[in-house]
Order: C-alpha cells, then sequence, then structure tokens
C-alpha cells in the first residue's frame, strides 16, 4: 500500500513538472513583436474577459532599469535591457518569479529628455541573445550565463551618428546574419556574422531609423525591409542589393513602426501627420503602391493583421482597416495612444498612460473585455506588452508586471 502512495505521489509531481516545462515551452516570444515579428502570439486558452479589477498579478519584479525596452522570452527566462547608474545592461529575469538571473553591462548611458535608457528588444537565437543599446552598442551574449561572446558599437565602426532619441532598433537575425540599421555612409544597414560579428556585407547611405526590419519571403526568395530616416528598402538577404524603395510613407521627424507584410504585399506607417500605404512586390523585383491613406498613421506602436485587418493606433485612436483597400471599419480613443499585441482573438492595448485594455479582434465593431491600470511612474509607459505562456507581461522603466491571462 506504501509503495503504491509513492508511485502515486511521484506520478503527480512528474505530471506537475511536464506542466511546468510545457508551460515554459509555451511561453516562446524571442524576439521584437514575437516569432514572427508581427505582434501576433499563437496561444489560445486565455480569457475571453477581465475582472473589475483586471486578471490576477502572478508577480511584480524590480530591477530592469531605466528604459522602454521589451522582452525577449525564451528557455524559462524573460529578456530585456535598462541603465542602471551609468550603465545600460542587458539582463535576464526568471519567469517563474521575476528573479534576476544576470545582468551584464553593455555600453555607456543613453541619455534624453523623453526618457534615459535602451528602447530596443533583445533578440535570442538558439544559445545567443543579441543587443543593441541606445548608444549603438551591438553585443552577443551567451543566453544561460550573460558572458559577452562579442560586442562593437555600430555607429563608431560604420560612420553613423545617433539619431535625436537613441538607437531604438531590435536586432533582426536571418540564418548566419545579424542585420541593424547603422546609419553610416555606404554603411546604412550592415549584415554581420552571428558567431563573431564580422562583416559580411554593407548597404546604401540612409540615416538611421527608429524601426526595426523584418523577413520577407517574396519571388522565390529572402528580402529584408528596412524603414530607415528617409524611406523603406527591400534588400537581398544574400548581399544587401537593393531590389525596392518607398519613400511615401517617412515623415522628417522618425519612422518607428516596424513594417506589416502579407505574402508580396508590405504596409508601411509613420505619424506626424504622414500616413502609410501598401506596396505589392512584382515579378520583376518592384514595388508598386497599391493605396496611401492618412486613416493609419502608425507612431511608435506597430499595426498587427489579423485576418484581412489591420488594427493599430492612427495618432490616439485604435483603428480597424482592411489591408488590401485601406478601408476603415471602425475608430475608437479605447485605452489612450498606446501599443499592441494579439493572442487568441483579442487585442491587449497598454496605453502610454498606464492603462491596460482587452478589445476584441473583429471588423464589426469596437468590443472591449476589460481594463485596468498600473501605479506609472512619471515617464509614459512606452514599452511594448508581451503575452506568452499564459502570461501577460507589461512594464514600467524599472517594473516588470506579470499577470495571468489564462482560463481556468
Amino acid at each position: 500500500m506504501k509503495s503504491k502512495r509513492v508511485i502515486l505521489s511521484g506520478l503527480v509531481l512528474l505530471f506537475a513538472l511536464a506542466g511546468q516545462v510545457m508551460a515554459q515551452a509555451g511561453a516562446n516570444w524571442p524576439q521584437w513583436r514575437g516569432p514572427n515579428r508581427d505582434g501576433v502570439s499563437k496561444e489560445t486558452g486565455l480569457l475571453k474577459q477581465w475582472p473589475a479589477e483586471g486578471p490576477p498579478l502572478l508577480w511584480k519584479s524590480s530591477g530592469a532599469g531605466n528604459g522602454y525596452s521589451s522582452f525577449a522570452i525564451a528557455n524559462g527566462r524573460l529578456y530585456t535591457m535598462g541603465l542602471r547608474g551609468d550603465r545600460e545592461y542587458v539582463i535576464a529575469f526568471d519567469i517563474a518569479n521575476g528573479k534576476e538571473a544576470w545582468a551584464t553591462p553593455h555600453g555607456g548611458a543613453f541619455r534624453n529628455d523623453r526618457g534615459n535608457g535602451p528602447r530596443g528588444t533583445p533578440t535570442v537565437e538558439g544559445n545567443r541573445v543579441y543587443a543593441l543599446g541606445g548608444n549603438g552598442d551591438l553585443s552577443s551574449l551567451d543566453a544561460r550565463t550573460g558572458k559577452i561572446v562579442w560586442s562593437k558599437n555600430v555607429l563608431q565602426e560604420f560612420g553613423g551618428s545617433n539619431i535625436t532619441w537613441g538607437i531604438s532598433e531590435s536586432p533582426l537575425v536571418l540564418g548566419n546574419k545579424v542585420l541593424v540599421n547603422a546609419g553610416g555612409r555606404n554603411a546604412s544597414i550592415v549584415a554581420l556574422n552571428k558567431d563573431n560579428g564580422a562583416v559580411i556585407w554593407k548597404s546604401q547611405s540612409d540615416e538611421a531609423g527608429y524601426s526595426s526590419a523584418i523577413p520577407l519571403q517574396v519571388n522565390g526568395g529572402t528580402q529584408v525591409v528596412f524603414f530607415t530616416a528617409q524611406r523603406a528598402v527591400g534588400l537581398d538577404v544574400n548581399d544587401g542589393r537593393l531590389l525596392w524603395e518607398y519613400g511615401k510613407p517617412s515623415n522628417r521627424t522618425a519612422n518607428v513602426a516596424t513594417p506589416v507584410a502579407r505574402g508580396n504585399r508590405v504596409f508601411i506607417s509613420s505619424d506626424y501627420g504622414t500616413g502609410g500605404g501598401v506596396v505589392e512586390i512584382k515579378a520583376d523585383g518592384q514595388a508598386q503602391e497599391i493605396y496611401f491613406t492618412k486613416d493609419m498613421r502608425n507612431h511608435h506602436s506597430s499595426s498587427i493583421l489579423v485576418g484581412d485587418y489591420l488594427y493599430g493606433f492612427s495618432g490616439a485612436v485604435l483603428t480597424a482597416m482592411k489591408f488590401d483597400t485601406g478601408e476603415i471599419a471602425w475608430r475608437d480613443r479605447s485605452v489612450g495612444k498606446g501599443s499592441l499585441v494579439f493572442a487568441d482573438g483579442h487585442l491587449y492595448a497598454f496605453s502610454e498612460g498606464g492603462v491596460v485594455g482587452l478589445i476584441e479582434a473583429t471588423p464589426e465593431g469596437y468590443r472591449e473585455k476589460g481594463r485596468f491600470r498600473i501605479q506609472q511612474e512619471s515617464l509614459p509607459t512606452w514599452a511594448h506588452p508581451v503575452v506568452a505562456g499564459g502570461r501577460l507581461y507589461l512594464r514600467d522603466q524599472d517594473t516588470i508586471y506579470a499577470y495571468d491571462v489564462k482560463q481556468k
């Protein structure tokens, strides 16, 4: 009888551990805007309605430092960047409890009247973390220990100058390459060997933008799409050759939003009164504009494509717009100007005023399913939210919040 109880207890423990492993395996958000850089989580079984006070808070942790870096999540760890004192750090936290796993110094302090510290989000690929700081410091680190494998300052190496509100890009890792918009003459966009940082190719002479690149599979090959300070460009990932350009969505202040792609069509947008457009990449490699609209002006928050509709903040107004035509389905002020992530049929909106909302992603109308507010520090809450492993992760400067959004 005793041996049966021991076996039963062992099985219960085994299933519990297996459940923890499965939860951690599901917590996969390895880079800016998730696995596909599109703001879309594939998770299901999440809450369809929030309680009046919001979903349960699992843990709250301090130590992220100053900055607007969002999160990459892999292998049971949450990776971000922050300013502590006079140094920027790449920092790893345990997703189980929010405790710091390691913190590695990473370049000098970027300071600005709109908030100090790094802006970009680390990228996790295999056993490496790639991070780009506010002053252009790019490093590859061991994901387990935080030890630096290689590091360089891309502004110094490629002759670029820092931009007004600091380098804000999140590195794109494709194959054996790390790609960033360094902003140098004849070295605006560079591809580096991910193992040692050696230069593979350099291309163009645009000043750096604030946007992060996306990969694009089209015409039987792979392109990388960057939104620099001057224009959107498509480059051949193998050699950096310019394939197409599109300047209409660019403004003279800050191009920030990440491009959004479906098939051979790409949506590029900016704010400051500018707007956005869809281009179609033709068989000859040229980009043909399908439409341009001022009805979707993405500032720091990128639109998310769900089905046939883009959902995004046009200035301060949450907007649903048909991707292929620019037709508006609805507009609503929602939680106020902010950023978005999508999971299990819903948009998770996080306003720069610390308000969090759950909105059904449907073109039929604005349908809010709950909201709550975090206690905000003095600066805007510009770090973008993440949904992974049944949790909603938020950041306000030094503080990280983890909420349970899984259905029970």
